[in-house]
């Protein structure tokens, strides 16, 4: 009879996840292939407030993200350390976490324009940051990550 409940469960809890699972918006498409048309390894991921996608461009990865109208809220690519500029280097030297250690770094690209950097810094374990900095490396704002 347990056998019979918990497969009743597992059968049920599948059905309500596909049940949630959408078709993403033609809206999404459109503006993605408009924006990146050379992409390459486009993989589609529902958040159902927004849709990102991740994909490859000229052997880079990025992250963009859509509202589920279509309209594009930002773009990160994997960026390294080493790549920064030396404005936005200076600016994290100069920050109170200067000492905690860089586990990696992302290039935030955002309508308008707009370039940011986003590096994850961490002291331990348990905290954890992610600091924003603009191009002249001015510390925006920072926030707690997992």
């Amino acid at each position: 009879m347990k056998k019979i409940m918990i497969l009743s469960a597992v059968l049920f809890s599948f059905l309500f996840v596909k049940a949630q699972v959408r078709e993403i918006p033609q809206a999404v498409k459109d503006a993605f292939t408009h924006q990146y048309p050379k992409a390459d390894d486009v993989a589609y991921k529902d958040q159902l407030v927004k849709v990102n996608v991740q994909f490859t461009l000229d052997g880079e990865n990025y992250i963009a993200s859509y509202n589920n109208k279509g309209a594009w809220k930002g773009s990160e690519k994997e960026w390294a350390f080493d790549k920064l500029s030396d404005a936005v280097k200076d600016g994290f030297s100069k920050s109170k976490y200067a000492d905690w250690d860089s586990d990696g770094v992302s290039v935030i690209l955002l309508p308008g324009g707009t370039q940011q950097y986003r590096i994850l810094v961490k002291k331990n374990d348990f905290q954890k940051k992610y600091l924003f900095f603009n191009t002249q490396g001015r510390l925006l704002r920072e926030a707690i990550t997992i």
